[in-house]
């Protein structure tokens, strides 16, 4: 599974953003998106499989939802804050279903990563 991430930038703080995953071969597997932030480990914020999940700093401000037509994973990220800066990586499990909430903490239990996108948001 290759994972191709796109739509990173520079945005002041309240913007948007939306990033973009595309998904080859196209598949059913559970996704998500992690973030690492300057000087932190890489920390999930929102994975999918039938539902979403959210980790509780983007709840509300950020929507994650699959095209599955078209094997692309969008993160649609509003209200951005200064804290949201960090590089974005999407990821797959090896399976359909996700699991609990727990799992967006877990990075060992997603096989397939892309090469992360840089997202910058200034005061």
């Amino acid at each position: 599974v290759e994972l191709v991430e796109s739509g990173g930038g520079s945005v002041q703080a309240g913007g948007s953003l939306r990033l973009s995953c595309k998904v080859s071969p196209n598949s059913r597997l559970c996704m998500a998106w992690f973030r690492q932030s300057p000087g932190e480990e890489r920390k999930g914020v929102a994975m999918i499989d039938t539902t979403e999940k959210y980790t509780d700093s983007v709840r509300g401000r950020f929507t994650i939802s699959k095209d599955s037509g078209e094997g692309i994973l969008y993160l649609q990220m509003n209200n951005l804050k200064p804290e949201d800066t960090g590089t974005y990586t999407c990821a797959a499990r090896e399976y359909i279903y996700c699991g609990g909430p727990e799992v967006l903490s877990l990075t060992n239990y997603f096989a397939y990563w892309g090469q992360g996108i840089e997202v910058t948001v200034s005061s």
